[in-house]
């Protein structure tokens, strides 16, 4: 599998209580390895799959430590180092119920159209591309992610894109990234960017309203589930049965996205890739950061 998008440094504030204005708040501090599209290859990985991660990182110790993690991970790494570029780093506001991303995107915004499209043709034996929404709604990067959805569809490969964030969607404007995805095999997104695409209403009536952009929509809901809407039989709701404590929901929709993908592209129903998905979201929240451990 091919997954386009994003490689940063997480630094994971785990605050307890409140952020206090203008004064302390005590936190646990910790620097990791991050990003949407790394994530997402990396539990990927994790679930067994062979995964190639395209994305851009400075020449910096900080790029050489994301992309050393990853391929220790079990990720291919098509990755290029920009000389003189930072490496994206994305402070991480967390506590067990919510996460707050104060981001700089750094050489994230360099991935080049050449790059991702000689990475795809080096991988013949992959059969399905998967793009982070943040490349499409970072000017810097849309034109790779642009390149990297007409190669996929030039080689016949099935895509799936996850529309990353709601307050960059709202800036990019919803119809400009509908567009962009239109005609996406799957286009997962949250309670808050179904809201901004779709509008107001029930998760499901907003899968199939999406459903008209994209083959198959799933809505993720969190500790409530997903609908997955696939165009014509309807919308199907998967609850996830008991609660499990939460750490850290940072990651927990990649994780969710790379165990639906393992299971639906080896051909199991949507039922049971929703379930696929549920179990890996579940220990990603039982962990601090982004990743598996």
């Amino acid at each position: 599998m091919l997954v386009v998008g994003d490689l940063v440094t997480d630094v994971v504030v785990v605050h307890e209580g409140p952020i206090e204005t203008g004064t302390d708040t005590l936190a646990a501090i910790t620097p990791r390895g991050g990003g949407q599209g790394a994530n997402t290859a990396a539990w990927l990985a994790y679930a067994g799959s062979p995964v190639r991660l395209i994305a851009a990182v400075g020449d910096d110790p900080a790029g050489r430590e994301r992309v050393a993690e990853l391929v220790a991970a079990g990720v291919d790494c098509a990755v290029r180092a920009h000389p003189g570029a930072t490496t994206g780093t994305v402070v991480v506001l967390t506590g067990a119920d919510e996460r707050t991303l104060i981001t700089d995107p750094g050489a994230c915004r360099l991935l080049d159209p050449a790059d991702v499209t000689a990475a795809i043709a080096g991988a013949p034996a992959a059969r399905h591309l998967h793009l982070s929404g943040y490349p499409l709604l970072n000017e810097g990067s849309r034109a790779g992610a642009r390149a990297a959805l007409a190669a996929a569809r030039e080689r016949g490969l099935t895509v799936s894109v996850d529309a990353a964030s709601a307050a960059p969607l709202r800036r990019v404007g919803v119809g400009a990234f509908l567009d962009w995805v239109r005609g996406t095999d799957l286009l997962l997104c949250n309670a808050d960017e179904a809201r901004e695409l779709a509008g107001p209403g029930s998760p499901a009536a907003q899968a199939a309203a999406l459903a008209h952009h994209a083959r198959n929509v799933v809505v993720k809901l969190g500790p409530d589930g997903a609908v997955w809407h696939d165009g014509r039989d309807g919308a199907l709701r998967l609850w996830t049965g008991p609660r499990v404590p939460v750490k850290d929901p940072t990651g927990a929709g990649d994780a969710f996205a790379a165990g639906l993908l393992t299971a639906w592209l080896s051909g199991s129903s949507p039922e049971a890739a929703l379930t696929a998905g549920a179990e890996l979201g579940a220990a990603a929240v039982g962990r601090i950061g982004g990743r598996p451990g």
